[in-house]
C-alpha cells in the first residue's frame, strides 16, 4: 500500500506575491490579519528555520513511508535493539522543571482560533473552577484554514499579554462581553501541527513551509518575550511523533528558534504526545532527545487508537473491534500508559493522562452519568501515577481534578516491565452499531470541516480530527479484510454506502425536530450541509487506497468551497 502524500490542489488555482527573498504567499492569504502576524522579523526567522530543517523533515517523512511499507509487508513495531540508543536508558534527568510547570492536574484543550473558547479555557467557570493549564490547539481541534491559523496566532499573542477580549450579540439583542483576568490565568500552552502537515499558503524557495515550523515560530515571535517578562515559561505540545529521530528534529526546531530570537537554550519547554504505536516503543529515546526542553510525555489515547489501526491495517491478526470497546481497560492501552509514567518519572518529567471528551448533556440525568464516567476515568489515571489529565469542556474541570489530590506524582514509579506487551489484540465484537457510530461521526465531523471547524459537539462528545480518523480507519480496515460483522452482514462498500444513506436520513429527521418553527430556507441550508458532508465522508471512507491522514496539506485561501471539497476527495494516497 502506498502512503505517499495526497496531491495538493493545483498551484495555478492561486496567485502568489513576494514577501521577502525566496518567500512567497498565496495572494488571497495576504489579508490584513496576515500582515499583522507576518512581520518582517517573523518572515526572516521562518525562512531561516525552514532552510535549516526542511531537508531533514522530508527525509523523516520518507522514513515514515518506508516503515509503513514494512508493516504492510508483515513486520511489527517493536522496542529498539539494546545497542541502538544506549544513552537513553542510562541514569539521566530532564532539565529542572520551572515552578509554573509543577502542577498540571487538569489541562483543558480547544481550538486556538476561537477567541471565546480561548477566554473560557483561560478563565474560571461560574462555579469558580479553573484548570491548571490550557492548551491552545493549532492541530486536531482546529481545521488549518488560513484564516484560522492567523486568528490563532493573534489569539495566542493577546492571551499571553492578558488582553484578549470577545463580544457577541445575543438573540435578544444584548451584547455579551468576554475578557481575561490576567492575574488569574492557568498555564498557557500551545499545540503546534505535526511533522506531516504542509502549510500550502506560504512557500520558501518554492516549497510549502511546515505547519509545525509556522505555528511554533510565529507563536514564539509573538509571545516568548511577553511570557518571559512575566516569569512564565513558553510551553508547547508536540503531536504525532513516530520515532526518536523526529523528536531530535523538533528539539532542533526549538534550538533554531531560540537562537534566532536571542533566547537562552532550554527556555522553551515541551510535552510530546505519545499517540502513535511506533512511538510507544520508543518513549525513553524520544524523551532523551529533547531532555533539555522536556516537560514530559502525554498519553494521547484517541490518536493512539487510530495509529494502532493504521499501522497494523493490513494484518489479518489485528482487525480491531468496535472503537467504543477500546479504552484504558484494554491491556495494551494500560501497559502503554503505565510505561509512559514509569519512564517520565524515572527521568524527572511529567506523565500526563488522556482526554475526557464529553460535552455536557442536555438533561440532569445525562450530565450526572457523564460526570460519573469522568470521575471513574480520572480516578484510574490518578491511581496508576499520572500527574494530570485533559478535559475538553470547562464543565468537567472540577470533577476531573478531584482525584488528583497532590500537586504532582513524580515520586510514583509504576511496577511494570521495561518492555511490556504493547501490541493490540482484535478481541471484542465488530457490530452494526459500531459501523453506524463510525459513519455518524464521519458525517457530523465532515460537516464541521466543510465549515472550517476542527472539532464538533456531536452526540454529547467533542469529536475532533482524531476521532474522525479512528472512524475512517476502522471502516477501511473492515472493508479491506472483508469481515463479517458479529450481528450483521459482510462489510462491503455497498453496505457502507447504505449505512451512510440511512444515518443521513436519521440526521435529517433530527434537523427538522431541532429546527422546528424556523424558516424553511434555514432548515434546507442545514440539510444541504449534512448531505454534502455525508457525500464527502462516504467517498473518503471507501477509497481504494488508505490515505495516512485526512489531509497532509492546508487548503489554499481564495479557492471556492466546492473546489476545496473536490480537491480533498480527490487527494488519494
Amino acid at each position: 500500500m502506498s502512503t505517499s502524500p495526497p496531491t495538493a490542489p493545483p498551484q495555478d488555482a492561486v496567485s502568489w506575491t513576494d514577501l521577502a527573498p525566496g518567500v512567497e504567499i498565496n495572494k488571497a492569504a495576504w489579508t490584513p490579519k496576515a500582515k499583522q502576524v507576518l512581520t518582517p522579523d517573523a518572515l526572516s526567522i521562518l525562512a531561516k528555520v525552514h532552510r535549516a530543517l526542511e531537508p531533514r523533515r522530508q527525509e523523516l517523512l520518507a522514513a515514515r513511508r518506508e516503515r509503513q511499507a514494512a508493516y504492510d509487508a508483515g513486520e511489527l513495531p517493536d522496542f529498539l535493539p539494546a545497542d541502538e540508543h544506549p544513552d537513553a536508558h542510562g541514569d539521566w534527568q530532564v532539565a529542572p522543571l520551572p515552578d509554573d510547570l509543577l502542577q498540571r492536574r487538569v489541562e483543558i484543550t480547544g481550538p486556538v482560533n476561537n477567541p471565546k473558547m480561548v477566554i473560557n479555557m483561560l478563565s474560571r467557570t461560574d462555579d469558580g473552577a479553573r484548570a491548571d493549564a490550557a492548551m491552545l490547539d493549532f492541530e486536531d481541534s482546529m481545521k488549518p484554514a488560513w484564516g484560522n491559523v492567523m486568528q490563532g496566532v493573534q489569539n495566542v499573542a493577546e492571551a499571553a499579554a492578558g488582553t484578549l477580549t470577545f463580544s457577541k450579540t445575543t438573540s435578544n439583542g444584548d451584547t455579551k462581553h468576554y475578557a481575561l483576568d490576567p492575574d488569574d490565568m492557568p498555564l498557557l500552552m500551545v499545540r503546534i501541527r505535526g511533522l506531516h502537515l504542509n502549510e500550502t499558503n506560504l512557500r520558501v524557495d518554492g516549497t510549502p513551509i511546515s505547519g509545525a515550523v509556522l505555528d511554533f515560530v510565529l507563536s514564539m515571535v509573538h509571545t516568548a518575550r511577553t511570557l518571559m517578562e512575566q516569569d512564565k515559561t513558553p510551553k508547547y505540545y508536540v503531536p504525532k511523533v513516530e520515532h526518536y529521530l523526529e523528536a531530535r528534529w523538533f528539539n532542533q526546531l526549538f534550538l533554531e528558534a531560540q537562537k534566532a530570537l536571542s533566547i537562552p537554550e532550554g527556555t522553551v519547554k515541551a510535552t510530546f504526545l505519545i499517540e502513535t504505536l511506533p512511538a510507544a516503543f520508543q518513549m525513553e529515546e524520544i524523551l532523551y532527545e529533547y531532555r533539555q526542553h522536556a516537560a514530559g510525555l502525554n498519553g494521547g489515547r484517541w490518536d493512539k487508537i487510530f495509529s494502532d489501526i493504521k499501522v497494523l491495517m493490513e494484518h489479518e491478526d489485528y482487525i480491531m473491534a468496535d472503537r467504543g470497546s477500546i479504552g484504558m481497560n484494554r491491556y495494551w492501552m494500560r501497559n502503554y500508559a503505565e510505561l509512559l509514567i514509569k519512564i517520565c518519572h524515572r527521568h524527572g518529567a511529567f506523565g500526563m493522562g488522556g482526554m475526557a471528551a464529553f460535552t455536557p448533556g442536555n438533561t440532569p440525568e445525562l450530565r450526572e452519568e457523564q460526570t460519573r464516567k469522568v470521575v471513574e476515568d480520572k480516578e484510574f489515571e490518578s491511581s496508576i501515577g499520572h500527574d494530570g489529565c485533559w478535559v475538553s469542556h470547562p464543565y468537567f474541570i472540577e470533577p476531573a481534578m478531584a482525584p488528583f489530590t497532590e500537586k504532582n506524582q513524580l515520586d510514583v514509579i509504576p511496577d511494570i516491565d521495561d518492555q511490556p506487551d504493547l501490541l493490540p489484540d482484535s478481541s471484542g465484537e465488530k457490530t452494526m452499531a459500531g459501523l453506524r457510530k463510525n459513519v455518524r461521526v464521519g458525517i457530523g465531523y465532515m460537516k464541521g470541516w466543510n465549515e472550517d471547524i476542527g472539532c464538533v459537539a456531536w452526540d454529547n462528545l467533542m469529536e475532533d480530527l482524531a476521532t474522525l480518523e479512528i472512524s475512517r480507519a476502522q471502516i477501511w480496515q473492515w472493508l479491506y479484510h472483508n469481515i463479517s460483522l458479529d450481528d450483521g452482514p459482510t462489510v462491503t462498500r455497498e453496505l457502507v454506502r447504505q449505512v451512510f444513506a440511512e444515518e443521513l436520513e436519521t440526521i435529517e429527521a433530527e434537523v427538522h425536530e431541532v429546527m422546528e418553527g424556523q424558516r424553511d430556507d434555514a432548515i434546507e441550508e442545514q440539510l444541504r450541509r449534512f448531505r454534502n458532508a455525508a457525500e464527502d465522508a462516504a467517498a473518503i471512507f471507501t477509497e481504494d487506497t488508505f490515505r495516512p491522514f485526512l489531509t497532509l496539506h492546508s487548503e489554499p485561501a481564495g479557492v471556492a468551497r466546492a473546489d476545496l471539497r473536490s480537491a480533498l476527495r480527490a487527494a488519494t494516497a
